[in-house]
């Protein structure tokens, strides 16, 4: 539970808040010097998320994704963009979603909205998106935030979508990481806080070929 690990709120925001303000606006920066892992990450994303956009009659569509904790816009770039008519992107960061407007080039025209707000203050407007991507970032959230972000992103579905979540996975309980102010939760803890969030989990995956020195990485699709 986060509330073993976080002794203070405000200062747990305020002090991530500030690290991503230090952070390089690059690929690399995002990805924590691991900028070589990138492509690994996005194909075996695509093959996740290509099994729910497949014909049949629960076949999420492809009108319009939102892109969590999107820093410079690489997940919207490389996964969204070219599987989406349009894209949302929301972090806390507007360093980085300045930059993002000149990476995503021509095809940046196609992201609708650049929000700069924090998960744990941001409403996805309802009954709006058929892909809500939270990657590498629910460490930045308490568990009541979470749920609660989780909640809302389930009002912002439109029918048949989904919310895809893909992040580290600690082995044992919930580890906090004083430098960037993050939490790493279990497997457990993650699958129990998105059960209090009223979602049903459609698919569990864990990541392949990513370093061993890193956490394990999963990816969850809910809706």
């Amino acid at each position: 539970m986060t509330s073993e690990v976080v002794e203070n709120e405000f200062e747990f925001y305020s002090k991530a808040e500030k690290y991503w303000k230090e952070v390089p606006a690059t690929v690399d920066g995002m990805l924590g010097g691991y900028s070589h892992i990138s492509s690994i990450d996005i194909n075996s994303s695509r093959k996740f998320l290509q099994r729910f956009l497949r014909d049949g009659p629960n076949r999420t569509g492809t009108t319009r994704a939102l892109d969590c904790g999107a820093g410079i816009g690489r997940i919207t770039k490389r996964l969204l963009l070219p599987l989406f008519k349009t894209v949302d992107m929301v972090d806390v960061t507007q360093d980085f979603l300045t930059k993002a407007k000149s990476y995503l080039g021509e095809e940046g025209r196609r992201v609708r909205n650049y929000f700069c707000c924090g998960l744990q203050d941001f409403s996805p407007e309802p009954n709006s998106y058929d892909v809500i991507w939270i990657q590498w970032v629910i460490g930045h959230l308490t568990d009541n935030h979470l749920s609660d972000f989780l909640k809302r992103c389930r009002a912002g579905l439109r029918p048949n979508g989904i919310v895809v979540i893909k992040d580290n996975m600690a082995q044992e309980g919930v580890i906090m990481d004083d430098v960037d102010s993050s939490v790493c939760r279990d497997l457990d803890v993650v699958r129990k806080i998105i059960r209090r969030a009223g979602l049903h989990l459609l698919a569990e995956e864990r990541q392949e070929n990513f370093p061993d020195e890193i956490y394990h990485v999963y990816t969850f699709a809910m809706r």
